[in-house]
Order: structure tokens, then sequence, then C-alpha cells
């Protein structure tokens, strides 16, 4: 049982992976994001769009831990 599930891990890895291949070599027109007057330099749709995703992989887990954080306490300070 442990090698099938060390299997299917392997072939998910491998899928997401090609996915982000074929995303990245299908998505590589530059374009130049404005944002608040701030101009940043030409990069390929696909390094931005990949950079907001990982932005959000690492806020998304950040701010839920820091909400339950912060009830937890909420909830200790009326039960005391």
């Amino acid at each position: 049982m442990w090698n099938f599930k060390r299997l299917a891990l392997a072939l998910l890895v491998m899928l997401v992976a090609s996915a982000v291949v074929l995303f990245v070599l299908e998505n590589n027109q530059s374009v130049a994001l404005m944002i608040f007057g701030w101009g940043a330099p030409s990069l390929p749709v696909a390094v931005l769009v990949l950079g907001a995703f990982l932005a959000g992989l690492t806020l998304g887990p950040l701010l839920g831990t820091y909400i339950a954080l912060r009830e937890r306490r909420r909830t200790r300070k009326t039960a005391v």
C-alpha cells in the first residue's frame, strides 16, 4: 500500500510539473505591468501568473493561521 501511495504521489507531482512547463511554454508573450503609476519591466505572462499563484499559496495559509490564532485568543479571553 505504501508503494502505491508513493507512486501516486510521484505521478501527481510529474503531472503538475508537466502542466506548469506546458503553461510556461504556451504563455511566453511579454507584457508590461503598470501598477499605481509604477511600471514593471516587460516579463512573460507566465512569470507574472506563476508569481501571483505562488504569492497566493504563501499568503493564504499565513492569513488563515493569523485569523485562527486571533479567534483562539478571543475565545480564551471570553472564557476566562
